[in-house]
């Protein structure tokens, strides 16, 4: 049996998830809760053994994620951060008080 690399363990485990290639701490959680709900032996008794391994697939599959999450080194420099700006920081670097553009506080 062929070993999976970490790329291929953590693709799998987002599958699972049901997550998207990028996704916040907040989205991880929000799809955990939401497939360990619906797949939980104690909501689908009359198919519990299927309930069961997936559950046990899906608490894997969070482990790893988390895992990589807790461990994966964020960078915290001034071209990373500017990618997250709000679309109001991004108006305000590109024409600051500029007089031809209306202050939008002053409608």
């Amino acid at each position: 049996m062929k070993k999976q690399n970490r790329y291929e363990e953590i693709t799998k485990a987002r599958k699972v998830l049901e997550l998207p290639e990028s996704a916040t701490m907040e989205e991880i959680k929000i799809c955990y809760r939401r497939l360990i709900t619906k797949w939980h032996p104690d909501v689908c008794p009359e198919k519990k053994g299927l309930c069961e391994k997936m559950t046990i697939k899906i608490m894997n599959a969070y482990k790893l994620i988390m895992g990589y999450c807790n461990h994966y080194k964020f960078s915290f420099s001034k071209e990373e951060v500017q990618k997250y700006d709000s679309p109001e920081e991004w108006w305000f670097k590109r024409f600051g008080n500029d007089p031809i553009w209306p202050n939008s506080n002053s409608v």
